[in-house]
């Protein structure tokens, strides 16, 4: 062999190992860090930054201290937990996903309810609170709003060198935060980005782009399927499962313009249909307390409060956990269920739409 086949052979051999040294240190700061919760609970002292739903949310579901969690779309993502823990003496996790489809909901509380995981060998499951979006159980019941890093939900070790080699991980979750020092606010985790400025009529309206119109009403029984098959998928098998768990579960107050879609888009008996089915389903079940806030008349027709047609202002979601603490808004059977929802005709049928819509903003 010629001394340049050797020495090249020698720099290939020792360029390899500075790579192999190099993963290895690396697959080695991102374990010890585990800014996702992957492996460990969070380092004493060490500033997280939290603000990848996907990502973050199985590793604190699996390894953070906590004895209730929210669950949700973005409906979710402005309740602070230490106002449950003031008002209901409850150490709170949240795990919204924005857009959630109830398949992400199955998801995260597949995790949640996992005996093995470390969280649960610690504290059981008291409370489970679930924003639960009515248009969305009318999605297929496998159906998830985005694509999941799989590596991070499953129990396969090979696939971790996608968060263990991932220079994003590296660069804005360990790097940025040592530099930073800034860890986030876990009770305030994932608040939406608008100001108390964003929050008033004019930018809701400036925003608001109304559906076509659609001339043939929906049959009143079409969403009750898919609804029904939601459920029973994705939602009951864990409040049947687990009877020590008190789930509150609330439709969330959407702003009147919601109601305006639905006129618009012809399926007002339906969607009324599909409230009172999924309430009879979910009143089945004495761990269920259910809210109705969208008959809130002062809140949903003030568009205020509003920062576009269904994301309300934070101050109503400090509302809400007051009322899951005293029970203003609890709905504890089908007939008072119903009566909600003719309180809820009643505002739909007495606001004046065009009133709203002839004004410049």
């Amino acid at each position: 062999m010629s001394l340049k086949n050797k020495g090249g052979k020698n720099f290939i051999f020792r360029f390899w190992v500075v790579v192999a040294v190099f993963l290895m240190l690396v697959s080695a700061l991102v374990i010890y860090v585990d800014p996702f919760f992957h492996y460990h609970a969070p380092l004493q002292g060490f500033p997280y930054i939290v603000d990848n739903q996907l990502s973050q949310n199985p590793g604190m579901a699996t390894r953070m201290d906590y004895d209730s969690c929210i669950i949700g779309s973005s409906m979710t993502v402005n309740f602070h937990t230490d106002d449950f823990r003031e008002l209901m003496g409850l150490n709170t996790l949240k795990l919204s996903y924005s857009g959630a489809y109830p398949r992400d909901d199955y998801n995260i509380l597949s995790i949640v309810f996992d005996k093995n995981t470390p969280a649960r060998q610690k504290t059981p499951v008291k409370a489970v609170f679930l924003g639960l979006d009515i248009p969305t159980l009318t999605a297929e019941p496998d159906e998830i709003k985005y694509e999941l890093p799989m590596y991070l939900y499953d129990k396969n070790p090979i696939n971790d060198v996608k968060y263990l080699w991932n220079k994003d991980v590296l660069l804005e979750y360990i790097l940025k935060p040592i530099i930073q020092k800034k860890a986030t606010n876990l009770s305030e985790v994932y608040a939406s980005w608008w100001t108390e400025d964003y929050y008033n009529i004019s930018y809701v309206m400036h925003g608001y782009e109304a559906p076509e119109p659609v001339e043939e009403e929906m049959d009143a029984d079409l969403l009750i399927e898919k609804t029904n098959e939601n459920l029973h998928v994705n939602i009951l098998p864990f409040i049947i499962d687990n009877p020590d768990t008190e789930f509150y579960i609330f439709f969330p107050p959407y702003s009147i313009l919601y109601w305006n879609n639905v006129l618009t888009e012809n399926h007002l008996e339906a969607t009324m249909n599909q409230y009172k089915f999924a309430a009879s389903e979910l009143l089945q079940y004495d761990n269920v307390h259910l809210f109705y806030f969208q008959n809130m008349e002062e809140v949903v027709t003030d568009l205020n409060n509003y920062a576009d047609y269904t994301h309300y202002n934070p101050r109503i979601n400090r509302y809400m956990t007051e009322c899951f603490a005293n029970g203003t808004h609890e709905v504890c059977s089908v007939e008072e269920f119903e009566k909600e929802l003719e309180k809820m005709r009643r505002i739909i049928a007495e606001f004046d739409f065009e009133e709203l819509f002839s004004k410049e903003y």
